[in-house]
């Protein structure tokens, strides 16, 4: 009789171990995407209305994204995520492939060149290569083993991303999501080559060229030859001179963010919307928040977004191999990447590089994608045995 409980007991505990489930990130998730969705129409519902006559236009066209965004989700995250290392190698070169077809086949939109049109949907091809990165460094690390410790090791690791990063940055003219690869590529590395010292040099060289480049852009100002980054790192520098060009989304921003005060107008009571900043559903979605729920409503979205990069610091430790740890340090690199630098242009802390905020942000590439990588994490959590939490 002892026997048999035992036994009814093991398997009771092996259940419990196949069916874990990180319900936290997804509460998370879909709180983002909830919120994200309610900002998205009160942000977006006068300029809708006035270009498209249906106050819901950007919303009926988010919520489609979303839902198959989740759906994609669903499905991602009851595969096996070992499955998703034989494509490691494609992913890498689909990227690129997607990337170049921007060329003769991409869409405009905005003034830039960015989308391809795939069976009657638009896709950005920076998105697929944010994700396809993901997997392919993870696949190259484990199979590189102990050799990613030498110099030459971390080189090849560190020079993976660089191609795609130029062209995503040169053909698509989309630097931020240029910087956000190679940002993901060095999170990984650190993560799998803990050397600090090498990457105390590399954030030093890094910021030595940023310094030089607006030195000589600051310097060069007077020419008039400065191109359209170089009129936007004058702009950051002092925008109130470029009121009535590059610097005019900043200040309009940060008139928002300045008038929502401690608690905000109110959700819906945003005056920036109203034809005086645009674009304002895209990238400066962060400053209407502020101006319609205040100082106390940006704090309680940025927290969000801690907690959520928690649970993925909480898998990516407990994952139960060196490849799944990696995929999810990916996505948190990928996430935590685009939030800092989307509060970092909206405050102009940094020059306006036009990055969207996760989950909140209009884009159906966007959400799409980032819905897949959070399958993918929920995959890898699924590995995880209780008793190892």
């Amino acid at each position: 009789m002892a026997e048999r409980r035992n036994n009814r007991q093991g398997r009771r505990n092996r259940g419990q171990q196949e069916l874990f489930f990180d319900y936290t990130l997804l509460f998370i998730v879909l709180f983002l995407l909830g919120f994200g969705l309610v900002m998205l129409y009160s942000t977006s519902s006068y300029d809708a209305s006035l270009n498209y006559g249906d106050s819901a236009y950007f919303l009926k066209k988010q919520i489609g994204a979303t839902i198959l965004g989740l759906a994609a989700m669903i499905v991602v995250a009851n595969i096996p995520y070992h499955f998703w290392e034989r494509f490691a190698t494609l992913g890498y070169i689909v990227s690129i492939v997607m990337i170049l077809l921007i060329i003769p086949f991409g869409i405009e939109a905005n003034g830039a060149k960015r989308w391809l049109r795939i069976a009657g949907i638009s896709v950005q091809p920076a998105e697929i290569a944010k994700l396809g990165m993901i997997l392919f460094l993870a696949s190259l690390i484990c199979r590189m083993g102990r050799k990613i410790r030498s110099g030459k090791g971390f080189l090849i690791v560190l020079m993976t991303p660089v191609p795609v990063s130029l062209l995503v940055w040169q053909v698509t003219e989309n630097m931020s999501s240029a910087i956000i690869i190679l940002g993901i590529a060095v999170l990984m590395l650190f993560v799998s080559c803990p050397d600090y010292k090498r990457f105390i040099l590399l954030g030093l060289g890094g910021a030595a060229v940023c310094a030089l480049a607006i030195f000589i852009i600051v310097n060069a100002a007077d020419s008039g030859s400065l191109g359209v980054r170089g009129t936007r790192i004058l702009a950051w520098l002092d925008p109130e001179a470029y009121a009535s060009g590059k610097g005019f989304q900043t200040l309009q921003a940060l008139y928002a963010i300045g008038s929502g005060g401690i608690l905000g107008k109110g959700l819906g009571q945003s005056m920036q919307k109203l034809g005086f900043l645009p674009e304002a559903q895209n990238d400066m979605i962060f400053s209407i928040i502020c101006e319609e729920l205040g100082l106390f409503g940006a704090i309680s979205i940025l927290l969000m977004f801690i907690l959520l990069i928690w649970r993925f610091m909480v898998i990516a430790n407990n994952a139960s191999d060196l490849f799944g740890a990696l995929l999810v340090v990916g996505v948190m690199g990928h996430i935590a990447i685009q939030v800092i630098l989307n509060v970092a242009v909206v405050t102009n802390t940094i020059p306006n590089t036009g990055i969207s905020l996760p989950f909140i942000s209009y884009g159906g590439s966007s959400v799409l994608f980032l819905l897949i990588e959070i399958g993918i994490v929920l995959s890898v959590g699924r590995g995880i045995r209780l008793k190892d939490l």
